[in-house]
């Protein structure tokens, strides 16, 4: 007789196989080789999780019961499998929800709108507080050229989509109307008008063209409306002046969101450092012995998380009886090590360019984006010299999407990451004020999650960096305010609401300025080295 430890080798053999073939959502009676023993000996090991009924994703048994990461990296993938068993190809995502992905917006809605001829208007509860609601609509409501995302949401083509969004839209999500409006095409928006004698909706988007300095296809649009008998009034819909995105129209949304986030935070920003103290860099020297005193107390180490899936080596591992979901294929001990020699290397690198900017009178921004890339190498490379990461891990920016611990917001693609960090140092050349520069830069580089290991370090680098050659204190983030900078990176990421963070980092500049952070103080407690991400 198979020993359990075979049998469930066997089970994990065909989960492999079926995501070979492209499966990441597992309908048991749709996959004949998933058969009733497999799954229940999946779910029971923790392989397989049940979503609703009938329906299950993969899963790492070695996951918290409370954490919402796995869920979250793959909810839209999910219903989208699901809507297509039930609908085919019969089905979109709404108005709404269609302009949110289409500028950009990554971050996970709890509740995803479906509509469908063959829907009867039902709320399918998810896990983790989320939940689908399913639309009937008529065969006429239905867009012909929806096209399904990266995840397999089937999206409005975005003139139809701004077309069919309520008012309430161009206020309650101001920054994605924002971007969808500067890069609808006009040709495009004008001929659905005409299609559907969209005359209210026609002089509602005329002024929501006027608003984001498309004044030109405005102008274009009424006429255009006029000349084929249609009465138009403009009318703009966003409820405030709109802070002006620069840049060509055509940009990825993803710039444009992150230089729409940086216009309309900046103010916010600023105001709060009207209180920070500032000195004058008078002294590269002294500037830098303060920054050596500080450097134990600095190093804080954080994880970023990525997706699982079963390999042919766990599988063996099971079959051996060696798998544990505790099992760790490096030795930790010498992991943090390299990673605290990295962060030392990084450290030195980063205070010699800070003591060159000061002392040579140099532009911070325009070094920093010369020299950047240099981090990242210096930050690794113990770790490939001892063979715990591999040479090519050092080769630029991540090629695999990353999801957050807990959090809704998701980081751009690896494709969008391309586009958005030169238009990240773009950004930072650009303003003239340090404490902007090192708070939003902050962020927008936590925002973008441009590798896949190492965020949170780095962009407090770049904080520091951009504090330090400003004239204020390399500041520290301590281990006791970071369920607050975490919450306040969250607020920021999915709310647009920047003032919770640069609140915190405001007054930890300040208190430090006055008392630099004891180094216990920074030590995490015994056992705390596995702390969610930043």
């Amino acid at each position: 007789m198979a020993a359990s430890n075979e049998k469930l080798a066997a089970s994990l053999k065909i989960l492999k196989e079926l995501q070979d073939h492209g499966s990441r959502v597992f309908r048991p009676s749709a996959m004949p080789s998933l058969t009733r023993i497999h799954r229940e000996r999946l779910v029971r090991a923790g392989f397989l999780k049940q979503v609703i009924q009938g329906w299950y994703l993969a899963n790492n048994p070695a996951d918290a019961d409370g954490d919402s990461t796995h869920w979250y990296a793959n909810m839209e993938i999910f219903v989208a499998a699901y809507a297509n068993s039930r609908f085919d190809d019969g089905w979109q995502l709404s108005a709404e929800l269609s302009i949110l992905k289409h500028s950009g917006h990554t971050s996970i809605a709890k509740q995803l709108q479906l509509q469908s001829p063959k829907a009867n208007n039902q709320m399918q509860e998810l896990p983790h507080g989320c939940s689908l609601f399913i639309y009937r609509i008529s065969e006429s409501k239905l867009v012909a050229s929806r096209a399904p995302d990266a995840s397999g949401l089937r999206l409005m083509p975005m003139p139809d989509a701004l077309i069919r969004v309520s008012p309430t839209f161009f206020t309650q999500h101001e920054m994605a109307a924002q971007i969808a409006m500067r890069q609808v095409d006009i040709s495009l928006l004008i001929a659905r008008l005409l299609e559907g004698g969209n005359s209210l909706v026609a002089g509602r988007l005329a002024g929501a063209l006027r608003a984001v300095g498309r004044a030109a296809d405005a102008n274009q649009l009424l006429a255009t409306m006029k000349a084929a008998m249609h009465t138009t009034m403009e009318n703009n819909p966003f409820e405030r002046p709109l802070a002006q995105i620069t840049g060509r129209r055509n940009e990825s949304p993803y710039v444009l969101r992150i230089k729409a986030m940086w216009a309309a935070m900046r103010e916010t920003v600023l105001k709060r450092f009207n209180t920070v103290p500032r000195r004058e860099l008078t002294d590269a020297d002294g500037l830098l012995l303060d920054i050596t005193a500080r450097y134990v107390a600095d190093a804080y180490h954080s994880l970023s998380i990525e997706g699982y899936r079963v390999s042919t080596e766990l599988i063996e591992k099971v079959r051996n009886g060696q798998w544990s979901p505790l099992t760790h294929p490096k030795d930790g001990q010498t992991r943090d090590a390299m990673a605290a020699k990295g962060y030392a290397e990084t450290h030195s690198h980063v205070k010699a360019l800070i003591g060159r900017v000061v002392k040579e009178g140099l532009n911070p921004a325009k070094v920093f984006s010369a020299d950047f890339f240099q981090w990242y190498v210096a930050l690794f490379s113990p770790s490939v010299q001892a063979g715990i990461l591999k040479a090519g891990d050092l080769a630029g920016f991540r090629n695999n999407q990353v999801f957050i611990r807990n959090a809704l917001h998701v980081p751009p693609s690896p494709e969008a990451v391309r586009d958005c960090m030169p238009a990240l140092m773009d950004l930072l050349e650009s303003e003239d004020h340090p404490g902007v520069r090192a708070v939003l830069g902050h962020f927008i580089f936590v925002f973008i999650h441009p590798y896949m290991d190492g965020n949170g370090r780095l962009s407090r680098f770049v904080m520091n960096f951009m504090l330090t050659t400003g004239g204020y204190p390399w500041t520290i983030v301590t281990v006791q305010s970071r369920k607050a900078y975490l919450d306040a990176l969250e607020q920021a990421s999915t709310f647009g609401n920047i003032e919770p963070f640069a609140e915190l980092l405001c007054s930890l500049i300040s208190e430090q300025a006055a008392t630099p952070v004891e180094r216990i103080t920074q030590r995490p407690e015994a056992g705390d080295w596995t702390a969610p991400p930043v």
